[in-house]
């Protein structure tokens, strides 16, 4: 009975927008686009004492209709120079793939967005050359991910 699987993946992201409203992860905000329960805006900010501080960071949330068996749909809508996102915001993130679980929340997700960008992932890049860059040349790689953030970032 699809109705019944719609309505409840819709109440279980209205418990989430509840929770995130009240208690929203450090540095990030998120919610509802328009009317639909399903498409969210996210922000987040780029955390102190990494190459992205200063910078304001929006991301597109989609839930699928079988949500939360399935994960979330994340994207950088803000160019990011980062070696697990790539030029089209697609995060290579391992729970919002394979280690997807329907006890994570979106909060849970911010967070682990927030935290690739405190540290980067070189050994599983979506972006090879920038995860060859960070590895190399770590101060260089920091230079233009900072510049970066100031062009693309700044609110």
């Amino acid at each position: 009975m699809k109705g019944g699987q719609l309505s409840s993946s819709a109440k279980r992201i209205q418990k989430e927008l509840a929770e995130i409203s009240l208690d929203p992860p450090c540095n990030c905000s998120a919610g509802p686009k328009g009317d639909n329960i399903y498409e969210w805006v996210s922000t987040i900010m780029g955390p102190g004492g990494s190459p992205y501080q200063g910078g304001v960071f929006f991301l597109d949330i989609s839930f699928p209709h079988d949500y939360p068996f399935k994960p979330p749909k994340v994207s950088f809508k803000t160019r990011i120079y980062h070696c697990n996102i790539n030029s089209n915001g697609n995060i290579c993130l391992d729970i919002l793939k394979d280690q997807w679980s329907p006890a994570l929340t979106v909060s849970k997700v911010l967070l682990s967005v927030c935290s690739l960008l405190t540290d980067p992932n070189p050994q599983d890049p979506l972006v090879g050359s920038i995860a060859q860059q960070l590895l190399a040349d770590k101060d260089q790689h920091d230079k233009t991910a900072a510049e970066w953030t100031r062009r693309f970032a700044q609110g």
